[in-house]
């Protein structure tokens, strides 16, 4: 997969969003696209859709993941999907739709199709987001400004990447945790062997309520319950497997409990 594209039965070396397709011999260029943002970053694009777009807003960008491949970013609702497209020096995949031209995958939503993501989000794409808008020149006045005496240098101003946090279902049985995409997945993501499991606890650094850690060798598992009555449950059922584990009495007891938890 690269930067190419396919003119009279030969793979060009043109880069693709300079030159995707030349389906009437003219050549369409994806700069041109009003809705097309170059580099822009996954974060970016979020914060963009968020906060000036509507629901079933998109905007189409560079995907960091390899060269020729390319993200649609769509606003649903309160949260931002994203899906690859895909040039494969041919055509252009996106979905269950394969465009011979850049023309034909335009002219796909300027019909306002309707997509469906892994999580059973339905999306209409209504809005293309332009990526020449005018900003508004609004700024604050500085009213209050004073040094705060906290002892910290510009060595301690090392930026943070947020957390990120994923709705997970869980099943606890016997002594295997599992984690799932959602209740309905048949496979788990993982599976967690409390055996190598060495402490359960509330935990308070996540800046979110409800939440618990599972501490192992390898790594600390975060979860965060809807309610404290909740969190609490199940903690006390997971110390009590491993007050079991730990006795070699954990055997033949079968699935003690299911939920879906916020995971990081």
């Amino acid at each position: 997969m690269g930067r190419a594209d396919y003119l009279e039965g030969k793979m060009s070396t043109q880069d693709p969003s300079d030159l995707w397709s030349r389906s009437d011999g003219e050549a369409e260029l994806l700069q041109d696209l009003g809705w097309y943002h170059g580099n822009l970053t996954r974060h970016a694009a979020e914060a963009l859709l968020l906060s000036n777009g509507r629901d079933g807003s998109y905007l189409l960008r560079d995907s960091n993941e390899r060269i020729g491949l390319y993200s649609l970013s769509v606003r649903a609702k309160d949260s931002v999907k994203h899906f690859h497209v895909e040039y494969t020096g041919y055509s252009f995949k996106f979905g269950f739709n394969e465009f011979s031209s850049l023309k034909d995958f335009v002219k796909h939503f300027a019909n306002q199709p309707l997509i469906g993501s892994e999580t059973g989000t339905l999306i209409v794409l209504k809005h293309p987001y332009p990526k020449k808008v005018e900003e508004p020149s609004i700024y604050e006045s500085v009213r209050v400004h004073t040094a705060m005496q906290t002892g910290r240098s510009e060595n301690d101003l090392v930026p943070t990447a947020p957390s990120t946090w994923k709705t997970r279902w869980f099943t606890l049985h016997r002594n295997e945790l599992k984690y799932f995409k959602d209740q309905m997945s048949p496979e788990p993501i993982r599976i967690l062997d409390l055996t190598e499991c060495s402490a359960v606890q509330f935990d308070y650094s996540q800046e979110r309520v409800n939440c618990f850690c599972l501490v192992f060798p390898f790594r600390t598992f975060y979860l965060c319950a809807k309610t404290g009555v909740e969190a609490d449950e199940w903690i006390k059922i997971l110390r009590w497997k491993l007050s079991q584990i730990r006795k070699q009495l954990g055997q033949g007891d079968g699935a003690v409990r299911s939920r879906s938890f916020i995971f990081q």
